[in-house]
């Protein structure tokens, strides 16, 4: 039985790992994961599971881009450290929007939001803005190439978009990637400051949930929850990495018409299988 819930946990981690980089929404995918394969936990570790299985996520982020991220690197130079440094700062102004009112209204949106039928929407909706915006900028140069060019300014529209992933099925980097090139950016720098605003957005979800749920977990629950960790940190790695490789001949169109094609399917699966 332990084998077999470590097995989903696997399964979990999997969904995790790629759903969670590619803007296609993670929350989408793990309401259809959590209706073929349940978890024989309580309701309560499972809540918290599904968010805390994300630390593994940003570990990926880290990794990849430790000597990016890293201020202190003594292989870069005084001005490098500052970009950093400004960097991150952009990135701490980026996430105020979304924290404080995810703070504020949590419980609120979802209880109003979180169902099929919202997640539905606003897969069919995201994806078809996606390929709107493609067809837009299909003859556009973008005006910010190079992550060292976005001001804080930019950076905190980017994080008025990153709000609406609150709203389940919307994406996180779905909402923060098509912010981003709405306001101009490539999609290599709006995939890499998506990745970026990741790391201080889930650390904090993560944080939260463990704090609430507590540190009582039982010996299957650890395997449950750093099993789900470790598959999502090495999924996201290569989730990372094919993204940022697909995107330099791509466009997201194909994420687009993937979200249409998905939404339609989660209300079909509920409207005739569901109870």
């Amino acid at each position: 039985m332990n084998f077999l819930e470590l097995l989903k946990a696997v399964f979990f981690g999997i969904i995790q790992g790629i759903t969670e980089w590619l803007p296609i929404s993670s929350t989408g995918h793990m309401i259809l994961a959590d209706e073929f394969v349940k978890l024989n936990v309580t309701p309560a570790f499972k809540e918290m599971f599904l968010v805390v299985i994300q630390f593994g996520s940003i570990l990926a982020v880290l990794v990849l881009y430790f000597h990016k991220l890293n201020p202190f690197s003594s292989k870069k130079s005084e001005i490098e450290k500052k970009n950093t440094l400004s960097l991150w700062g952009k990135v701490i102004v980026a996430v105020i929007p979304a924290g404080i009112i995810g703070i504020l209204f949590d419980k609120k949106l979802n209880t109003l939001f979180y169902n099929y039928k919202t997640v539905a929407v606003t897969l069919i909706v995201y994806g078809i803005l996606f390929i709107i915006l493609e067809n837009r900028n299909k003859h556009l140069k973008p005006k910010i190439n190079n992550i060292s060019q976005l001001d804080y300014k930019t950076a905190l529209l980017i994080g008025a978009f990153q709000v609406l992933s609150l709203i389940p099925g919307t994406s996180r980097s779905g909402s923060t990637i098509l912010g981003a090139i709405f306001l101009g950016t490539s999609r290599m720098v709006a995939a890499e400051f998506s990745f970026f605003l990741a790391i201080p957005v889930m650390f904090g979800a993560s944080a939260m949930k463990i704090i609430k749920f507590g540190f009582s977990f039982t010996g299957l629950e650890w395997s449950i929850l750093l099993t789900g960790m470790a598959v999502a940190f090495l999924v996201s790695i290569f989730a990372i990495k094919f993204l940022m490789g697909y995107i330099k001949k791509h466009n997201f169109k194909v994420f687009g018409y993937y979200r249409i094609i998905l939404g339609i399917a989660v209300i079909l699966y509920f409207a005739l299988f569901s109870k």
